[in-house]
């Protein structure tokens, strides 16, 4: 698939490719996955300290696409929950007209095709949940603890968000795989990936899945909508069902529960978190872009 360029920030960036980011999603699938000892550890340390270098050097680009807009954000636990929450309707990609198409117009192969690369994009906002709140202070650890309960269905394993995503893809007959996805739904997961597994950005972090759940209910909502007009289930729907109600009480509780503790304990964390915002917002913004460049050309 050849690289698209869509802004002019991506023609001058050696991390905004195809070669890049499917690199670094092989990566990250490989040393997520659980293993064995193996007798050439020390070969796959240095390959994976290259690795990380490389990840760093991405996510710092991002960061400093960002760090203007951030620095602005108020440091002040009041302002800065208020221009957080304001991101919904301000921030990068929101209002996207992608969204409406999918409720109202798309085909049901169009409807596959982004589903496909939504799927394959999926970085698991549960695991993401678990490495954040690792050594975090108690009050936004107990409430990403709740976070990850819910997403892990409340002890019950049909209810689990993962296993219901699953479903999904094998109920539209998709095969979400890296080498078939857009580079920017891979760089939106490597990008997810590398702030939740590297303790220097934990607040970017939180930033990043707390504007998730701040977003998602629209999004979802007209997925659902979409999907119900092509035919298909209450239960089929259910993924995105759920996420349209439920995050939006998630929101409510990630702002109260682990945002405004934080900012109140050490303002400079409300900076790290509207990086981690932003920079999760640019690259959703980046990936509906490169969706609507698939479909209307």
């Amino acid at each position: 698939m050849a690289t698209v360029f869509r802004d002019a920030s991506v023609r001058t960036s050696q991390f905004l490719t195809d070669s890049f980011q499917r690199g670094l999603a092989h990566w990250n699938r490989e040393r997520m996955a659980p293993g064995f000892p193996a007798g050439d550890w020390q070969r796959t340390l240095d390959r994976d300290v290259r690795m990380q270098r490389l990840e760093g050097g991405f996510l710092e680009e991002l960061r400093a696409e960002v760090s203007a807009e951030a620095a602005a954000a108020p440091t002040d636990v009041d302002g800065f929950i208020a221009w957080f929450e304001g991101l919904k309707q301000t921030g990068p990609g929101q209002g996207d007209p992608l969204f409406p198409w999918i409720a109202e117009e798309s085909s049901l192969e169009e409807l596959k095709w982004f589903f496909e690369q939504e799927a394959a994009g999926e970085a698991g906002f549960d695991d993401l949940v678990a490495m954040t709140q690792v050594k975090l202070p108690n009050r936004p650890k107990l409430e990403l603890a709740r976070n990850y309960w819910d997403e892990m269905g409340r002890g019950q394993l049909a209810g689990m968000h993962g296993l219901l995503l699953d479903a999904l893809t094998e109920t539209l007959q998709v095969d979400p795989v890296i080498e078939n996805t857009v580079w920017e739904s891979l760089a939106l997961a490597n990008a997810m990936t590398a702030m939740a597994t590297n303790r220097r950005y934990a607040w970017q972090s939180v930033g990043a899945l707390g504007v998730i759940e701040l977003t998602a209910p629209d999004r979802s909502r007209m997925t659902a909508m979409g999907l119900k007009r092509l035919g298909f289930s209450n239960k089929e729907r259910r993924y995105f069902d759920l996420h349209a109600v439920l995050d939006i009480k998630h929101s409510e509780d990630w702002n109260a529960e682990a945002i405004r503790p934080a900012v109140e304990e050490d303002p400079r964390r409300a900076t790290a978190m509207a990086e981690g915002a932003l920079i999760r917002l640019k690259c959703g913004e980046r990936c509906f872009d490169a969706y609507r460049t698939h479909f209307w050309g």
